[in-house]
């Protein structure tokens, strides 16, 4: 079954200048589900999920529930590096908290599709606001799917279905 690991050292992001997500006791690393390891390039994208989320607990348990369902993922705790882990990564799609320090979701989401580089990647919101008028706004900055937190398993994996 796939199993979690560490993505090297994260050198291939610090030549790029960027800083992996997460700290480790060893070394700072972009954490992945080892899913696909045979796959490489575009093929590995078609499944390959982009996490962005300031807490590493959520981001844990979107991580697997992703593996368990087959997904490749990446974790990113630092909403403006995004558009930078996309060059990187290149991901199908985009699981999206929106309250963050220094740029919320609803934000990122706007700036995303308003690009005519990154607009056709589809974004999953993942949040606690669950008002309709969350909801809206989320549509309005052309969000693609919204998911609740606390959310179930079937819930996240309904949103992504619908896109990969």
């Amino acid at each position: 079954p796939p199993t979690e690991a560490r993505f090297g050292s994260g050198n291939h992001l610090k030549k790029k200048g960027l800083e992996p997500a997460f700290a480790s006791d060893t070394a700072t690393d972009i954490w992945l589900c080892n899913c696909f390891p045979y796959l490489v390039g575009d093929a590995v994208s078609l499944k390959k999920v982009l996490i962005v989320d300031d807490s590493l607990a959520e981001t844990k348990v979107m991580q697997a529930v992703l593996e368990q369902a087959g997904y490749w993922s990446v974790a990113l705790n630092d909403p403006t590096r995004l558009e930078q882990t996309i060059e990187i990564e290149h991901p199908g799609l985009i699981l999206l908290d929106v309250v963050m320090p220094q740029r919320n979701g609803f934000q990122a989401c706007r700036e995303l599709k308003s690009s005519p580089v990154y607009g056709r990647i589809p974004v999953v919101l993942v949040t606690s606001k669950n008002t309709e008028s969350d909801k809206f706004w989320a549509q309005q900055q052309g969000a693609d799917g919204y998911v609740v937190k606390p959310f179930t398993r079937d819930q996240l994996l309904g949103e992504i279905q619908k896109f990969l």
